[in-house]
Protein backbone atom coordinates (compact mmCIF):
# COMPACT_ATOMS: atom_id res chain seq x y z
CA UNK A 1 0.00 0.00 0.00
CA UNK A 2 1.59 3.86 -1.35
CA UNK A 3 1.61 5.97 2.12
CA UNK A 4 -0.26 9.16 1.98
CA UNK A 5 3.33 11.21 1.73
CA UNK A 6 4.30 9.02 -1.59
CA UNK A 7 0.34 9.22 -2.74
CA UNK A 8 0.86 13.20 -2.61
CA UNK A 9 4.02 13.10 -4.54
CA UNK A 10 2.97 10.99 -7.12
CA UNK A 11 -0.59 12.78 -7.85
CA UNK A 12 2.21 15.89 -7.79
CA UNK A 13 4.06 14.38 -10.29
CA UNK A 14 1.06 13.39 -12.64
CA UNK A 15 -0.28 17.03 -12.20
CA UNK A 16 2.96 18.76 -13.66
CA UNK A 17 3.15 15.68 -16.20
CA UNK A 18 -0.47 16.33 -17.52
CA UNK A 19 0.63 20.43 -17.49
CA UNK A 20 3.75 19.82 -19.45
CA UNK A 21 1.51 17.50 -21.82
CA UNK A 22 -0.72 20.76 -22.13
CA UNK A 23 2.20 23.01 -23.34
CA UNK A 24 3.52 20.67 -25.51
CA UNK A 25 0.14 20.63 -27.48
CA UNK A 26 -0.58 23.96 -28.00
CA UNK A 27 -2.36 23.01 -30.85
CA UNK A 28 -5.49 21.60 -29.24
CA UNK A 29 -7.28 24.40 -28.53
CA UNK A 30 -8.84 24.88 -24.92
CA UNK A 31 -12.65 24.64 -26.64
CA UNK A 32 -11.57 21.10 -27.94
CA UNK A 33 -11.02 20.29 -24.26
CA UNK A 34 -13.92 21.66 -22.71
CA UNK A 35 -15.74 19.70 -25.56
CA UNK A 36 -14.32 16.56 -25.55
CA UNK A 37 -13.83 16.61 -21.91
CA UNK A 38 -15.09 18.90 -19.76
CA UNK A 39 -11.93 20.95 -18.54
CA UNK A 40 -9.54 22.94 -20.38
CA UNK A 41 -6.11 24.75 -19.17
CA UNK A 42 -8.21 27.89 -17.74
CA UNK A 43 -9.85 25.07 -15.42
CA UNK A 44 -6.33 24.33 -14.05
CA UNK A 45 -5.37 27.03 -13.69
CA UNK A 46 -8.36 27.49 -11.49
CA UNK A 47 -8.19 25.02 -9.71
CA UNK A 48 -4.45 25.85 -8.88
CA UNK A 49 -5.63 29.29 -7.34
CA UNK A 50 -8.32 27.58 -5.66
CA UNK A 51 -6.12 25.30 -4.11
CA UNK A 52 -3.52 27.91 -2.87
CA UNK A 53 -6.81 30.09 -1.22
CA UNK A 54 -7.54 27.07 0.36
CA UNK A 55 -3.62 26.95 2.14
CA UNK A 56 -4.04 30.53 2.91
CA UNK A 57 -1.46 31.53 -0.15
CA UNK A 58 -2.83 34.22 -2.50
CA UNK A 59 -2.16 33.98 -6.20
CA UNK A 60 -3.86 36.06 -8.44
CA UNK A 61 -5.89 35.05 -11.52
CA UNK A 62 -2.87 36.14 -14.18
CA UNK A 63 -0.14 34.01 -11.45
CA UNK A 64 -1.97 31.24 -11.67
CA UNK A 65 -2.25 31.12 -15.57
CA UNK A 66 1.28 31.72 -16.07
CA UNK A 67 1.74 28.77 -13.93
CA UNK A 68 0.05 26.10 -16.17
CA UNK A 69 0.48 27.91 -19.87
CA UNK A 70 4.22 28.29 -19.07
CA UNK A 71 3.89 31.94 -20.12
CA UNK A 72 1.41 35.03 -19.66
CA UNK A 73 -2.10 33.78 -20.80
CA UNK A 74 -2.41 36.74 -23.16
CA UNK A 75 0.86 35.96 -25.08
CA UNK A 76 0.05 32.23 -25.09
CA UNK A 77 -3.09 32.83 -26.43
CA UNK A 78 -1.39 35.23 -28.86
CA UNK A 79 0.82 32.69 -29.84
CA UNK A 80 -1.94 29.75 -30.33
CA UNK A 81 -5.58 30.12 -29.67
CA UNK A 82 -7.47 30.64 -33.05
CA UNK A 83 -11.03 31.59 -32.99
CA UNK A 84 -13.50 28.64 -32.38
CA UNK A 85 -15.44 27.72 -35.73
CA UNK A 86 -18.88 27.72 -35.44
CA UNK A 87 -19.22 23.82 -35.30
CA UNK A 88 -16.64 24.10 -32.04
CA UNK A 89 -19.32 26.54 -30.64
CA UNK A 90 -22.37 24.69 -31.38
CA UNK A 91 -20.99 21.41 -29.57
CA UNK A 92 -19.75 23.76 -26.41
CA UNK A 93 -23.49 25.29 -26.09
CA UNK A 94 -24.81 21.60 -26.33
CA UNK A 95 -22.58 20.48 -23.88
CA UNK A 96 -22.49 23.24 -21.64
CA UNK A 97 -26.03 23.39 -21.36
CA UNK A 98 -26.17 23.88 -17.55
Amino acid sequence: MIDDKTNTELEAAAFRRLVEHLRERADVQNIDLMNLAGFCRNCLSNWYQEAAKNRGIEVSRDESRQHIYGMPYEEWKARHQSEAGPEQQAAFRASHKH
